[in-house]
């Protein structure tokens, strides 16, 4: 391996005009696009074009969070999961609850108020001594943009009676249709369902995988 002499950071960003101005001048309310200039491990300076949210409060360093929201019925532990078309990709997509954080909020109060809005459900956050309720922070496409988002773990009770009939808040132009998994089954539905024409959101995907390489080296 070669000897890197410098340490690598940004030097300067810069909001590329071009995704301000949009269609017929109108300007973009979500994203926006910038450019970067970096000096990398040689020192050399480089530029990069990446996307960035533009929803992140002031002084948050996550746009969101992605809820793992497990049914307890007292039987066989279940995921919840959503259907929802995503234009970017021109299909519906498996996903996570999930949401961008307000000001104010924390990771975990998110998760709950985006999981009451988006399902109607009322969970409760899976308390640990090791503060695994909440992931480390986690890039989505760190070459691509900076969006990144905590996984927050929730459990739903099924004996809470609020849970019985759970009605979503769902915004104006907002179809979200949600589903349960078995946990031991979400590898070969997310094969399934891919199949079938559905589009795999990573996030979901990635514990999928997770499952599946556990179950395949035994190393849990």
């Amino acid at each position: 391996m070669p000897e890197h002499t410098c340490t690598p950071a940004v030097v300067k960003k810069e909001k590329y005009e071009s995704s301000l101005g949009g269609v017929n001048g109108e300007k973009t309310k979500w994203v926006r696009l910038v450019k970067i200039t970096y000096k990398n491990q040689n020192g050399e300076t480089a530029t990069w074009e990446a996307a960035e949210r533009t929803t992140r409060p002031e002084g948050v360093e996550i746009d969101g969070v992605a809820i793992i929201a497990v049914l307890d019925n007292g039987n066989e532990p279940e995921i919840l999961l959503q259907k929802q078309f995503r234009p970017p990709v021109g299909r519906m997509c498996i996903e996570f609850p999930a949401g961008l954080i307000d000001a104010g909020e924390t990771p975990e109060e998110c998760a709950l108020r985006e999981l009451h809005e988006e399902t109607g459900y009322i969970g409760e956050i899976v308390q640990t001594n090791n503060g695994s309720e909440r992931s480390c922070v986690m890039f989505n496409d760190p070459g691509f943009c900076n969006t990144n988002l905590h996984y927050i773990h929730v459990k739903i009770d099924m004996n809470d009676q609020r849970n019985k009939n759970p009605v979503p808040k769902l915004e104006p132009h907002e179809i979200i249709e949600c589903f349960t998994v078995p946990l031991k089954d979400l590898y070969v539905t997310c094969r399934d369902m891919e199949r079938e024409g559905y589009a795999i959101d990573v996030n979901v995907g990635a514990l999928a995988e997770g499952f599946e390489v556990a179950r395949k080296w035994r190393f849990l």
